[in-house]
């Protein structure tokens, strides 16, 4: 039996020399009387932040319970892992190149909030004024954590743990931090063209999704999918269980991308539950008029859709809105599986044609169905006369599509040049969990 084994003392170096830094870091009380905080909102945040970190964990069951038996913990754990190598790399310099002061509309400065220093006698994030900055990073790090976990679905069963560690980062550095300072900063090259992005359809679901594709496409074809085999789901109450966690959470990931609890966030909660809600069921229901019967499996991926798509849309339209975006984006996703069953892209749990898909049409519907009715800060879509937001919103939709797919082939070449990408044949066929992990389900 082969075995890999982490040799390579590099990443426990730095992480030993982050920490010793942390200690020469100066420390400024938050609380002390100089600002004045809204302490519901700092309430809704709190809880909103520890619900997105929940998602990360569920969607750890919802791929782990979705992939062969013998690659389920190697799975989960690609994902699972995030929680910890996102939280300190976003710490010593993802917020602030996401955030940080901006330099060309194109990245922030990662010396501004570099280990968090002065993060506490900073003043409060211009978007959030009501709430310290430092929840405000929080709030910020989960999205950080759970997008490059998502790409773990489309690599699943054939990639090395070391190289999706370093995937991880690389992609956290190079593709996340610099989409979100375009969409979230204040300055950021799409925001000032007027782009609008409520809780993430580009930052994390198109960037994850197109670099989705681009990981499956280079790490070439599973042995069992050239052959054809069909990989059973392990666990499909995992699923079901990752969903339900992922659904709940996303309360948190939307609603809380209010950043205050207000009327907006009421909004953004009842437009997640409905949207998702309709995809599900859409899901379903699309397979039965195809002759498919309706599966549980069907049911959890139409939901998940459905969450994808209202995310860019959730504080920008109403209710009944977000069941036409949930219903709609359910039927694109599925053809899109569709087709892509009729191709060689061995993306393993459809990342692409759910997160990529789900997202583009999310933003697009964002730009058809917006109304400053419900959301003065954003703007009017197609339906309501906004042509000039409509193409600028697909513009920026464009931009963030082929920005992420070609830096998502760049990243993959890289890692693959420092650490192998691909298990070897012999790892593959005796399976992840025990050759990466030496553990068993």
């Amino acid at each position: 039996m082969t075995k890999t084994s982490s040799t390579s003392p590099i990443p426990f170096i730095l992480l030993g020399i982050f920490s010793i830094m942390g200690l020469f870091v100066p420390l400024v009380a938050d609380f002390d009387g100089s600002k004045v905080y809204n302490f519901a909102d700092i309430s809704w945040m709190l809880i909103s932040s520890a619900l997105v970190l929940l998602m990360t964990p569920g969607l750890s069951f919802f791929y782990g319970g979705m992939v062969g038996r013998k690659n389920v913990l190697s799975t989960m754990l690609q994902s699972f892992i995030a929680t910890g190598l996102i939280s300190v790399l976003w710490v010593v310099c993802g917020f602030g190149l996401a955030f940080g002061k901006s330099i060309g509309g194109f990245i922030g400065d990662p010396s501004e909030f570099f280990m968090m220093k002065g993060i506490n006698g900073h003043e409060p994030w211009s978007l959030a004024p009501s709430i310290p900055i430092l929840l405000f990073a929080l709030f910020q790090m989960k999205f950080a954590i759970i997008t490059p976990a998502l790409v773990v679905g489309a690599t699943a069963e054939r990639i090395s743990f070391k190289a999706y560690v370093l995937f991880m980062v690389l992609f956290s550095l190079l593709i996340y931090a610099p989409i979100a300072h375009w969409n979230w900063h204040p300055e950021g090259f799409l925001a000032k063209m007027g782009v609008i992005d409520f809780a993430g359809g580009t930052v994390v679901h198109i960037s994850a999704g197109c670099a989705a594709l681009a990981g499956a496409i280079l790490l070439k074809r599973r042995k069992v999918h050239v052959t054809k085999e069909e990989v059973k789901p392990a666990r499909i109450p995992y699923v079901l269980l990752g969903t339900g966690l992922l659904w709940f959470g996303w309360f948190g990931f939307n609603a809380g991308s209010a950043l205050a609890a207000n009327g907006l966030a009421v909004d953004a909660f009842a437009n997640t539950n409905t949207a998702s809600a309709a995809a599900g069921l859409s899901w379903i229901f699309f397979d039965s008029v195809r002759g498919r019967k309706p599966s549980s499996l069907g049911f959890c991926i139409g939901a998940v859709v459905g969450l994808v798509a209202i995310t860019p849309a959730s504080g920008y339209v109403g209710v009944p809105q977000s069941i036409f975006i949930g219903f709609v984006a359910a039927i694109c996703s599925n053809i899109a599986v569709y087709w892509k069953g009729k191709t060689t892209i061995d993306d393993t749990l459809d990342v692409f044609p759910c997160h990529g898909i789900g997202g583009i049409v999310g933003m697009i519907m964002t730009g058809m169905l917006a109304s400053k009715k419900i959301n003065p800060a954003g703007n009017d879509g197609l339906f309501y006369g906004g042509t000039q937001f409509f193409l600028h919103q697909v513009l920026g939709c464009l931009i963030v599509v082929v920005f992420a797919t070609v830096m998502g082939f760049i990243v993959f070449k890289l890692v693959d040049i420092i650490v192998p990408l691909r298990v070897s044949v012999e790892e593959e066929e005796i399976g992840l969990d025990i050759t990466q992990h030496d553990e068993k389900l």
